[in-house]
């Protein structure tokens, strides 16, 4: 179980973000991650990712919970950040219109710093959302969500899965450990020791045995739901249920202020998709 709780999990914690209703979690993810998604102004861009790691620190959230996640978004977020200019090296030049050039590779391998500039405001873009999305799964609690959700109306069966689907990261998380040690004991080397390629390709002896195990628990799950008449009736009662209080409304204003103001800075000051520096 602790080994759990270190990695990926809900822990019962006395804070603001703890004290929220889980729907109004959501609803304030919604927002915040629609305002990064609606913007390419990496100065909205890093307003929110400053906001969202302050909330972090407000929550207790300790980066050792957090740290396999992270390590797996920077490799994705750094394999995307050189194929996008393999693939399409002057796409920044198309975007903002002028070109300034830094250094040439090769060819049409051209460094400009527009093309920088889009790169490094994209891999802003995707990072600003992984904290918010951190703080809504280790900030709520799994039960007292689906009862939330079924407060306002949508069904318990859906409330139900969203909280299975909560509650599974920590024991996906958990898996993980147990088979990457179980690998190690039979002599496979994922240690910081071992090189990269080699880390990459032992990891992948990873992936079959908690593929079949996660399937294992599904069908568990789903046997021991069904033999207890799961879906029956058309309510339910709940033995978590919290109500919205102020704490709740004031997070959805300030969240839906936030998008507001993500969407003034691109329709009424940049007019465009894209911020622009390039422009005198």
């Amino acid at each position: 179980m602790n080994l759990k709780l270190k990695t990926f999990s809900y822990a019962q914690l006395n804070t603001f973000l703890h004290r929220l209703s889980g729907v109004t979690k959501l609803i304030c993810f919604l927002l915040l991650t629609s305002a990064v998604m609606f913007t390419y102004d990496i100065r909205v861009i890093l307003s929110i990712m400053v906001m969202s790691l302050i909330l972090m620190k407000i929550a207790k959230i300790r980066f050792s919970q957090v740290r396999i996640m992270y390590i797996y978004v920077f490799i994705f977020l750094i394999a995307n950040f050189f194929l996008t200019f393999l693939f399409d090296p002057q796409y920044g030049v198309r975007i903002y219109g002028t070109k300034h050039v830094l250094f040439t590779i090769a060819g049409s391998y051209i460094v400009t710093q527009e093309q920088l500039f889009y790169e490094i405001s994209k891999f802003c873009k995707y990072l600003s959302v992984i904290p918010l999305g951190i703080i809504f799964v280790l900030t709520t609690n799994p039960s007292e969500f689906a009862s939330s959700l079924n407060g306002i109306g949508i069904s318990y069966k859906v409330g139900t899965a969203l909280s299975l689907t909560l509650r599974y990261f920590p024991d996906v998380a958990g898996d993980y450990e147990t088979i990457k040690m179980a690998q190690e004991a039979r002599g496979l080397d994922m240690s910081r020791k071992a090189s990269m390629g080699s880390r990459l390709k032992n990891s992948s002896a990873i992936l079959s045995p908690l593929i079949m195990t996660t399937m294992d628990r599904i069908d568990l799950i789903s046997n021991a739901m069904d033999l207890r008449g799961f879906g029956k009736h058309k309510k339910r009662t709940w033995y978590v249920r919290k109500p919205l209080t102020k704490e709740d409304y004031l997070s959805i204003v300030i969240s839906a202020l936030v998008l507001f103001g993500a969407l003034y800075v691109r329709f009424f000051i940049n007019h465009s998709y894209f911020y622009n520096p390039f422009i005198k």
